[in-house]
């Protein structure tokens, strides 16, 4: 299991190339939206939690994303008790790195945020691992927050395997109903808006938010939407 801050220290120290193998997803798959998509509500805003990897990238795409009120790094589907940076690194906790994106489901539905996680965030063929970060925490999964949300992400990966949008099958998991979710440690958030030019995020988050640009204009957000803002509106 290759811990992040073991690889900015490589990398730091030259003993790491920065090379296009380390990235998770160096190019965005163009993916068709969802066949079945669940009407707005008119309800108030909604919240995705989702798991692809290092939530630092994750949550840089949908600050970029229009209709996201905000994006949280967290951990889901483990104890409250082990909800922390140290016991979910060890990978025995339970928990995957992930990210709680709430939404505004008047403006973007919840399948353009999974057609997003899907196209961009991450790559869906990877279960335990993406990228140069190894281990379950850093697994591929939708954690649902509603049966309509999980019978949504069910029906589009099965729809995308059908089509062969990937190379390989996808194989996140969509199982864990409404499992809590911990918000991250202070200094993990807006981790890749705060930097820019470290190795890592240079490597492996930015080139996902460039994606994101160009592949979906019609909801990208020239500025990010911070959580240091979005508190300050709570």
């Amino acid at each position: 299991m290759l811990h992040r801050f073991a690889l900015l220290t490589a990398l730091a120290l030259g003993l790491a190339p920065i090379a296009a193998p380390l990235a998770a997803q160096a190019e965005g798959v163009r993916i068709p939206a969802p066949a079945a998509e669940a009407p707005a509500s008119g309800a108030g805003l909604e919240t995705a939690v989702l798991a692809g990897g290092c939530f630092w990238g994750v949550q840089a795409v949908y600050q970029h994303v229009k209709g996201v009120s905000n994006a949280v790094s967290g951990y889901a589907g483990g104890a409250k008790s082990e909800a922390d940076y140290a016991s979910v690194s060890s990978g025995r906790s339970g928990h995957a790195e992930a990210v709680a994106v709430t939404f505004d489901p008047r403006e973007i539905s919840y399948g353009k945020i999974l057609q997003i996680y899907f196209s961009v965030a991450h790559n869906p063929t990877e279960l335990n691992y993406q990228g140069p970060d190894h281990g379950p925490q850093y697994r591929s999964e939708i954690f649902p927050q509603s049966e309509a949300q999980a019978t949504i992400a069910k029906d589009y990966i099965a729809q995308l395997d059908a089509a062969h949008a990937f190379k390989a099958p996808i194989v996140t998991k969509t199982g864990t109903m409404k499992a809590a979710f911990f918000p991250a440690e202070a200094y993990h958030q807006d981790y890749a808006v705060k930097h820019p030019g470290q190795p890592y995020i240079v490597v492996n988050d930015a080139p996902k938010v460039v994606n994101l640009k160009a592949l979906f204009a019609d909801v990208w957000r020239e500025e990010p939407r911070l959580t240091s803002e979005a508190a300050k509106t709570q």
